[in-house]
This record gives C-alpha cells, structure tokens and sequence, in this order.
C-alpha cells in the first residue's frame, strides 16, 4: 500500500506541497479544502466574463526555485500581448523555441510594468516614499522640511528596543514621514494603533526599506537594466514582474491538474474538523464535507489551516497552548469589483496606457476620511482579466474584523458604501457604475497582537508533533507573500524526503533582513 501525505488546504502553499512531494518522493498527497475554490487568496474571482485577482499577485521572487516553478507551470510569453501592441512597448520577450503567444494560448506569464503608488490629500505619492520633486511639491516645503529634520534626528538616535510597529516604522522613516504615511494605514489595516502591534510584522514587510534605500535605488535605476528574474533589489522596488495572463487563480488551477494527472487526489468542501493524535504523532484526522464526515489517514501532514482552527480541533493539547491560540486574531478581507465607464483622476505620469487611464497596479489609500486600503486596476494587471476592454474594472479593498459593521453589511448597501468612498476622494462619479460584486475571505490576515507574543509555546507544541508539518501564512500565523508560503511547503517537502523531523528551517523562511512586496 503506497503512503499518502494529508494536506489541509489548496492555496499556493498547499498546491506548492502536493506538487513536490510528487515530484521527490513516493508519498500520494491528498488536498482536503474547506472552500469550494483552488488558490486561497491567490485564486482568481470571475463575475460576468470579468475576472478578479483577490489581493493582487505580482509574480516576482528573489528564490530561484520559485521563479522555476512558476515558468515550467506557465512560459514567459515570446510575443507582445493586445496592450503591448496597441502601445507599442517595449518588454523583455522570452527567446525560447515556442515561447507563447497571448493572443493565442491562455498558458502565459505575461511580463507587467509595475506602479503603485499613494493617494493622499487627493494628490499621487510616490511609494514607495521618494524626496522627489514630486514629494516636494505635494507635501510642501514645510512639512518635508520636518520630515527630513525627523529623519536625520532618529537616525542620530534610534528607538532601542524596537518594542511595536510604530517604533520599527519610526526607526526607519522618522516621526514626521511616520505619521503623515503609515500611522493610518496602518490602523486600517489591523484595526488597532501601531504601537500595540508587534514590530515582527514590520520586520517581515519593510525590512530592507528606508529612505536610505530608496536613494541608492533611484541612483541604481540610472544605470542599464538587467533582465527581470533573479534581480538584488528590494521587492517593492522593482519595475517590472511577471503575471498569468488570466490572473494567480489560473496558475493554481493548472497546478492542481499536474497534481491529479500524477495522481494526487484533491477534495474541495471538504474542512478538517477533528485532529485525532497518538503517541506523539497524528493518527487520522476527520473531514466534514457538507455535512458528511469521514476519517483520513496519512503517513505525513502538512497543514495550512489557522493554527487557531487546528489547535481547537485537536483532541489532545495542553490548556496552556489551547488557551494562546484561542486568543490569536485575524483580519478579514472584503474587495468590492466595480465595473466603470471611466474614472476622474487623470494619467499624468507619461507612461503610455491603454485608453490612457492612470497605470497604477494597485493604489494606496491613505485618506484619513475613508475607511478603503486600497485601490486595483485590473485593467493594469492583464488585459485579459476584462471582458469588455472600453470599461474601467477596479477593486475597492478593505479589512475587517469577522462580525463587525462591514463585514455585516449587506453586499447592496456595502455596493453603495464603496462607491460613495471612492466618489468621496474624486476618483470616479458614482453615476459611472455600470456593475459590481462583493468578494469576502475571512482569517486573509494573522495579527501580530491579541495572544501573539506568547505564540512560542503553540509552536514548539506542534513542532514537536513529528509527522506534522505547518506550511504557509495561516499555517504558521506568520504574514508570508505567495512565494514565502510555497517556500515554506518547499521546505517541509525537503524534510520530508530527506527524513528531517526538525522543524526550525521552515521557520526560517521570510525571515532574511532585505525582502518586502506589500500585497495580499
């Protein structure tokens, strides 16, 4: 009888696992997912032939083996897609012999150009932060004067210890910058002041950002360009990356068909409810599909359930750890996809865009008077994310607490709620609604608060749980990107195959000092 690997879960980290495992070792995997979608947040969402990418994914790794998993799924595209060609840009085309053609196959990683930027006092920012005249001009001399007075100053005398979010923050920007671009953003996102955060959160997503890079990286940006890939650069740097042509989900889901043609098995509405343990070891663990439960067993385990879920779900587990991670919390997403005739603010940054609205990927939000984090332009991400290519298809991005006003709100009046935001902040005219859908994933994001600081003990009692293994961002609450989560199943496939029952090198996984992509 040929072992199997039990895996809870079909995001990237999941699929990542049931692929390699495959691939290395003789083990069978099979998917158990609560959802009745392939991806997690990287799946791709579809209303009327228009499609959504939940979170946004920009498919950039400085791991190699990330970046060769990705194009052996899907090849670099080796000819223009429709915008290129309408705008005649120029990208970096793959040389391969039957490298493919968008307008012809849907299997292709297109190559995007990225901008993001901020939008506060209903003026463009630069992000992430420059002292370009630009900065200069929106902010004024006086308040940039104090930002500058502000930095110079904390970093003749730095906050030790780094005790919150709001110190890491301040060490690397000062006070002033601080204030004036992270202080809010930061309350909406975790619903809670900076300063009662942990700074690890910090420390996974702006690590090798500061002002001080950011200077280096303008000088860096004059010299010639080396092709997109393996790039030593900070990660919300970049110019350019790659993205599927039809969305994240669309790389998944063809992720999932390698699995179940190499015969892997994957059951969609199917939760894990009950973890059943013995001598140390998982014995089984019982399945709930839509009512009907069943007991699985496997040799190995790999899970991306909340450890909060997992813990709660165990037969056998201290109080002590039962009660740390009944107190971990989460933040909830909700996006709103509003299909539009077109918006207010104007493209004025000189790049070339089809029908020449604003180039941004995504949009920070930092208006103090809206409740929004961010701004999508799916037209941005692909052309083919749009059924009718004449209309403008955003996504309005918020986060909640499960239960809370917004996420109570009926999907109409949420509708309502979002577009009268963004007509707030003279972004579009409500009147230019043609269509919207509301999308909700809940547990989207780990805090670094409520019982956090005491979560050393949940994980050295599951560490010690042998043929277990905690794989992506909700598997380890930890805040890890798409490709830190399939790195961190990389890993554990890695242990797996070479008999390593230590878990300590999994943890390791985002935990280097230069990486940052601040997306979903």
């Amino acid at each position: 009888m040929k072992k199997k690997a039990i895996i809870i879960g079909a995001g990237p980290a999941g699929l990542t696992a049931a692929y390699e495992l495959l691939q290395r070792t003789d083990l069978i995997p099979e998917i158990y997912e609560e959802t009745g979608y392939i991806g997690g947040i990287s799946r791709t969402a579809k209303y009327k032939g228009y499609r959504m990418d939940i979170g946004g994914h920009r498919f950039f790794s400085k791991s190699n083996r990330v970046m060769d998993f990705w194009i052996n799924i899907m090849p670099l595209q080796g000819k223009p897609s429709s915008d290129d060609k309408i705008l005649d840009r120029k990208i970096e085309l793959s040389k391969k012999r039957g490298a493919p053609d968008p307008e012809k196959t849907d299997r292709v990683m297109l190559v995007r150009n990225r901008l993001s930027r901020i939008f506060y006092l209903r003026k463009f920012f630069s992000y992430p932060v420059s002292l370009s005249k630009n900065t200069f001009k929106n902010i004024g001399l006086y308040r940039m004067g104090k930002i500058i007075v502000s930095y110079i100053k904390i970093r003749m005398s730095p906050i030790k210890p780094e005790d919150s979010l709001a110190d890491f923050y301040t060490n690397r920007f000062g006070r002033e910058l601080y204030e004036t671009f992270f202080e809010n953003y930061t309350k909406k996102l975790w619903g809670i002041d900076p300063d009662k955060i942990a700074p690890d959160w910090g420390a996974q997503r702006v690590k090798g950002v500061s002002i001080s890079k950011v200077l280096i990286h303008a000088f860096f940006k004059m010299l010639p360009k080396k092709p997109l890939g393996r790039k030593q650069v900070e990660t919300s740097l970049i110019d350019s990356f790659f993205y599927p042509k039809l969305g994240p989900g669309e790389l998944w889901e063809m992720v999932a068909d390698e699995i179940r043609k190499k015969g892997g098995k994957i059951h969609l509405n199917s939760k894990a409810v009950k973890i059943k343990t013995k001598k140390g070891l998982i014995s089984s663990i019982i399945i709930d599909k839509k009512g009907k439960k069943k007991v699985v067993a496997g040799d190995h385990y790999l899970s991306t359930m909340p450890v909060k879920d997992l813990i709660e779900g165990m037969d056998k587990k201290p109080a002590e750890v039962l009660k740390i991670a009944s107190g971990l919390k989460y933040r909830d997403f909700i996006t709103v996809g509003l299909l539009l005739n077109k918006l207010i603010i104007k493209n004025q940054t000189g790049i070339k865009t089809v029908n020449n609205i604003v180039p941004d990927t995504w949009i920070y939000i930092q208006e103090r008077d809206v409740k929004m984090c961010r701004l999508q332009i799916f037209n941005n991400w692909s052309p083919y994310l749009l059924k009718d290519r004449s209309k403008v298809w955003v996504g309005l991005e918020y986060v909640c607490s499960e239960n809370d006003r917004l996420w109570k709100m009926s999907d109409k009046k949420f509708i309502d709620f979002a577009a009268k935001e963004l007509e707030k902040i003279d972004i579009i005219k409500k009147e230019d609604v043609i269509d919207a859908v509301v999308f909700r994933v809940k547990k989207t994001y780990p805090a670094y608060f409520g019982s956090y600081d005491k979560f050393g003990k949940v994980r050295e009692f599951l560490d010690n749980i042998q043929n277990l293994f905690l794989i992506g961002r909700n598997g380890m609450h930890k805040y890890n990107n798409m490709d830190h989560s399939m790195l961190t199943a990389m890993t554990a496939v890695d242990n797996i195959a070479a008999g390593v029952l230590k878990k300590d090198n999994i943890w390791a996984v985002n935990t280097e000092e230069e990486y940052h992509e601040e997306k979903k």
